[in-house]
């Protein structure tokens, strides 16, 4: 596939991590969102994490001017008319995704293919909701995207082998590892990893032991970067919760069971890093 125009739906944390990473592949993006602001602060974002780069002589200051350049802010949902990849990378929310890709289903040409970010959604149901099933697929980068080297590429029942070829494809040309995976909730990440922060977040729910010890267990003893209660802050406990919504509904297993802990802090608003408080506490606006 020559120079595909990829864009990207969504320019909060994730998307704007694809379009980066899409960007410094060479590719043209086109980055949109709900409003204006929000694209702004998208690009804004990059815009920073490449200054870094600049300053650490990780990055020549010529590529970032060249990788900016690149990426191209949309206001209208429209212009997905002219790109040849669409990938969505809005809420983890079943009916808004399938909403969008049924929009997108009119305003997009025939060979247009659309692929989810999504973390634990079935890319099978979501396809459903379209008329080009064969031509969507999940594509399921790490966050933050820039630095992680995983996407998780999940088929429907219905994508074409070529479109699992593009997709792959592109991911390598965006310096990432592809690593197929089946549609199930959770595929492979998300499966294991949000059950050991629901099971982190029940040890301080049953008072094993308090959110530092927990943390400090599993980085000294399991030698993980991050404390498990850590990463769930990072990734937003509403988020967390979600997946562990998605997954207990897929497999109607108790294991999935969301600790009610978890429940409460995103209702009171906890909802960690992005909120500056859940069970760490962050000065809002700290990258």
């Amino acid at each position: 596939m020559s120079d595909p125009v990829i864009m990207i739906v969504g320019a909060g944390q994730m998307g704007n991590g694809i379009a980066q990473v899409a960007a410094a592949a060479g590719f043209q993006v086109l980055l949109h969102d709900v409003s204006p602001e929000l694209i702004e602060q998208g690009v804004n974002a990059i815009s920073s994490r490449l200054s870094r780069s600049v300053e650490k002589s990780k990055l020549a200051a010529q590529e970032k001017t060249e990788t900016i350049s690149r990426i191209h802010a949309v206001s209208s949902l429209e212009h997905a008319a002219g790109a040849d990849v669409v990938i969505e990378a809005i809420t983890e929310n079943m009916e808004v995704k399938a909403s969008l890709l049924r929009k997108l289903d009119v305003i997009c040409p025939a060979h247009v293919i659309f692929a989810s970010n999504t973390s634990a959604l079935p890319i099978t149901e979501l396809a459903a909701a379209t008329g080009r099933p064969s031509k969507v697929i999940g594509m399921h980068f790490m966050n933050p995207v820039p630095v992680m080297p995983l996407v998780e590429i999940i088929r429907g029942l219905e994508t074409s082998q070529q479109v699992y070829d593009t997709a792959e494809e592109l991911t390598r040309k965006m310096g990432k590892t592809p690593v197929e995976v089946n549609d199930f909730p959770g595929f492979v990440s998300n499966r294991i990893l949000m059950p050991m922060i629901n099971e982190a977040v029940y040890a301080v729910y049953e008072g094993v032991a308090s959110v530092e010890s927990v943390d400090r267990v599993m980085k000294l003893g399991m030698h993980h970067p991050m404390g498990p209660l850590e990463l769930a802050d990072f990734i937003g406990l509403d988020t967390c919760l979600s997946i562990m919504e998605i997954l207990y509904e897929g497999f109607k297993d108790p294991k999935y069971r969301p600790c009610p802990l978890l429940r409460k802090y995103v209702k009171a608003g906890r909802l960690g890093k992005k909120s500056g408080r859940g069970f760490h506490h962050y000065a809002i606006g700290v990258k």
